[in-house]
């Protein structure tokens, strides 16, 4: 019997267009919303998978649908508790790989680990080093992730890393504030190049367009001490930056040292907002009239405050990972 002459051109057809098969993407435990969110954006369905924890704490996962030659995604970010949402990411590059998936990227939101990205200290471990070596000991051929402490951890990988950012959403969100008289501040001079970005962007009329606090920590208890700021706030709103928070506690205490130097209202963003216990009760008697942080971490330890809200990074993953399956620039997402 002959075959159909059009189903081998339209099979040919769909070889060019997807060359490396066609697209899968998984959510791990730890990011199922989000997950389900970047698959809405780009009219696919969340394929099916299922997790398990033992009662002594193994973790046990599964894939529920055939990935054999197709182009596999899973968005599983390592936010808490963080370790078993690691082990689990590790787990689904292993089951993938192992079900004869052409291509695994591993799509982490938040990547914990990327604070521990130096040895500052005597003995100590460089631990995203450490989990670099995992996720490609797993098996995965890239990662996706957003917005790393340190943007020099991409180094720590031998495989591609593609770095988004979440800045282009915040940013679009306080511009359409018309903010008047606004001033972008960084907790620190390592956010400092970041925080000249974000007044560019919005265009804080300036001067200053952006001032710095000096901070000191003077253990591992994930308390800052602002002891001054680079720079004039009297009489101007604040939009504190940073890229992470844990604690809220660097955040609330250059709020703090803002108004004590006569600024008049205070805003914060961020890309990852973990918030520890106890964080939702210090926001909300801080000065920070509005906390903004987006979708990358999905637990909450307690309700927070009014004042916080989340904003959806999804589209942003949605276009980078449709960029990379059709094999098209990164980069261009970076075009702000």
């Amino acid at each position: 019997m002959a075959m159909d002459k059009s189903l081998i051109c339209c099979d040919e057809s769909s070889k060019r267009t997807d060359p490396y098969g066609e697209l899968k993407i998984f959510a791990g435990s730890a990011s199922s919303s989000l997950g389900q969110a970047i698959c809405s954006h780009l009219g696919v369905d969340l394929a099916q998978s299922e997790t398990h924890v033992f009662s002594e704490g193994n973790v046990f996962v599964r894939v529920l649908e055939n990935v054999r030659g197709r182009d596999v995604f899973v968005v599983q970010g390592t936010d808490y508790p963080v370790n078993d949402n690691f082990v689990e990411l590790l787990f689904w590059i292993d089951a993938f790989k192992r079900a004869s998936a052409t291509q695994v990227t591993a799509v982490i939101p938040f990547f914990s680990y990327a604070k521990g990205d130096k040895k500052d200290e005597p003995r100590v471990s460089i631990r995203a080093r450490v989990c670099a070596d995992c996720i490609e000991a797993a098996g995965a051929d890239r990662v996706l992730t957003m917005d790393l402490h340190s943007p020099q951890i991409q180094g720590f990988f031998k495989i591609p890393v593609d770095h988004l950012y979440a800045m282009p959403v915040l940013v679009d969100y306080f511009r359409e504030k018309e903010i008047p008289d606004l001033v972008v501040a960084s907790p620190d001079v390592g956010f400092g190049k970041q925080a000249y970005k974000y007044a560019e962007m919005i265009h804080a009329p300036g001067p200053p367009r952006v001032v710095f606090g000096y901070k000191v920590r003077r253990g591992h208890d994930e308390k800052a001490e602002m002891l001054d700021i680079v720079g004039d706030v009297r009489g101007k709103n604040v939009l504190i930056v940073d890229d992470f928070t844990v604690s809220g506690g660097t955040l609330i205490e250059m709020a703090i040292a803002c108004k004590e130097r006569g600024c008049k209202d205070v805003y914060s963003c961020v890309s990852h907002g973990v918030f520890s216990r106890g964080s939702a009760a210090k926001i909300a008697h801080s000065p920070i009239k509005e906390l903004v942080f987006t979708d990358t971490i999905e637990y909450r330890f307690e309700t927070l405050p009014p004042c916080c809200k989340v904003i959806s990074v999804a589209s942003l993953f949605a276009d980078a990972i449709m960029s990379i399956h059709r094999r098209k620039s990164v980069s261009r997402l970076f075009n702000y």
